[in-house]
């Protein structure tokens, strides 16, 4: 790895997060999945004055090409490149996103939007998920540009919108409508670089390698319509729909046998009894806090979210229907849901109508190449010695969008010791969000490091 070129009297990259952060928070630029929400104008300017305070104090800076993506009115994503030196080399792509859900104001003992600072935590809505890492890539990527030493790689950093709402707006209308305007051949976003607790009391680090698919299903069944005052006789749809979902719920599908479920068991070094009841899919409380993120990282999942059935108490409905949330792992195919759908309906399939809603396929980066080993090599410097366990997320990400375009994409970020999977899971999207200042600065060094690393 190869010097930069250090400018006295620059901010560091760790300090820069830190103020970019609680700028970000403040912004409020909450996604409630109605296209006129999210209003991400607002971070993108943050952004665009960050980095042009940065670049104003900088004696001989790096030109920075900005780019501006809005295909619905104030739903902005920027993206911003510094050419790399030599057209052979890797280019690497920083996706973060700028939105965050909505907050339950009640239910919060801080202000979400406030970015206040105590007892060595900076709490706002977004801070975890995802503001620390992104304020900590535009912090990276502008103090290569201040430094005035090019890359070799062409290095890009993007703050995206609408990433909450699944990147319609945002990643994925640029993956779209505008798939050259940077690079997807190697890119990174949330999450990863927390600890699991490992039984022995040893250390070990998750990478993000992949993220499981989307199946969602509606499944519509019909019955007679009539007075609530007189049902004998009529097959009511009510009490079809309840039976769908009472033989859906009795589903079972299997383990996964394929990586990184296994190796993610194995690190953990329980006793083999333990571990092998794991890898046949049982025994999860075993895991604790990470019990329910197991189970949906080691199988097809099913969760039956909406339910809906008539409009008014005297009415007998004539149609029912109820609505899944199913995420796939890698491997596993539409096709192959909906035969697990017919399966467990049995004789009750034929009256069954199964609608595709969102669908899309899960996807997975090899744990080998040029950024993979990178990422090794970071966690390295910071942990020597610490193994490195790929993981599945059970959510989506923007990185989808990258995998897609052919690239390869892992989310990276790094937490101190005692920040265990769990603990950071449990803290995304939650009431009195937070991040530790340790963890900002943390990740802020560690992307500094491996861009160093990876563009030069």
């Amino acid at each position: 790895m190869k010097p930069t070129v250090v400018t006295a009297g620059l901010p560091s990259p760790e300090a820069a997060a830190l103020a970019l952060l609680k700028d970000l928070i403040r912004n409020a630029c909450v996604n409630d999945l109605t296209p006129d929400s999210g209003q991400e104008v607002r971070n993108a300017d943050t952004l665009e004055e960050f980095f042009r305070q940065g670049l104003l104090l900088a004696d001989a800076p790096l030109p920075i090409h900005i780019r501006h993506f809005e295909p619905h009115p104030r739903r902005v994503s920027v993206a911003f490149t510094i050419e790399g030196s030599d057209p052979s080399a890797e280019p690497l792509t920083l996706l973060g996103h700028t939105d965050v859900v909505p907050v339950d104001a009640p239910k919060w003992t801080r202000d979400p939007f406030g970015a206040e600072e105590v007892d060595g935590k900076i709490f706002g809505r977004g801070a975890t998920d995802m503001l620390y890492i992104t304020a900590s890539m535009a912090a990276a990527v502008r103090d290569v540009a201040m430094r005035g030493v090019p890359p070799r790689g062409t290095l890009t950093f993007v703050g995206l919108a609408d990433e909450e709402a699944r990147g319609g707006l945002g990643a994925g209308w640029i993956a779209e409508h505008e798939p050259e305007a940077f690079s997807w051949r190697n890119c990174l976003s949330e999450e990863g670089g927390s600890h699991l607790p490992v039984e022995d009391g040893s250390d070990a680090l998750i990478v993000v390698v992949g993220e499981k698919g989307a199946g969602q299903r509606r499944l519509t069944v019909h019955g007679d319509a009539g007075h609530g005052s007189a049902p004998h006789g009529r097959e009511s749809a009510v009490v079809k729909i309840a039976e769908v979902a009472r033989r859906v719920a009795a589903l079972e599908p299997s383990v996964t046998r394929d990586e990184p479920w296994p190796g993610y068991v194995r690190a953990f070094k329980f006793d083999p009894e333990t571990e092998a009841a794991l890898l046949r899919g049982q025994g999860y409380e075993a895991l604790g806090e990470l019990a329910r993120y197991s189970h949906a990282m080691s199988h097809l999942t099913l969760a039956q979210t909406v339910l809906r059935a008539g409009q008014a108490i005297n009415v007998l409905p004539s149609v029912a229907w109820l609505e899944m949330d199913i995420r796939p792992l890698p491997g596993q195919t539409q096709e192959d849901i909906d035969a697990l759908l017919v399966e467990a309906l049995g004789d009750m399939a034929d009256e069954v109508e199964i609608t595709h809603l969102i669908t899309e396929d899960a996807t997975v980066s090899p744990t080998d190449g040029p950024l993979y080993q990178a990422i090794l090599d970071t966690f390295a410097e910071f942990f020597p010695g610490v193994p490195v366990v790929p993981t599945l997320a059970a959510g989506g990400s923007d990185l989808r969008f990258g995998r897609s375009k052919g690239g390869v994409g892992y989310g990276f970020a790094m937490h101190q010791r005692h920040q265990t999977l769990g603990s950071v899971l449990d803290t995304l999207h939650s009431h009195d969000e937070y991040v530790e200042v340790e963890d900002v600065r943390l990740t802020a060094r560690a992307y500094r490091s491996l861009v160093e690393r990876f563009c030069f």
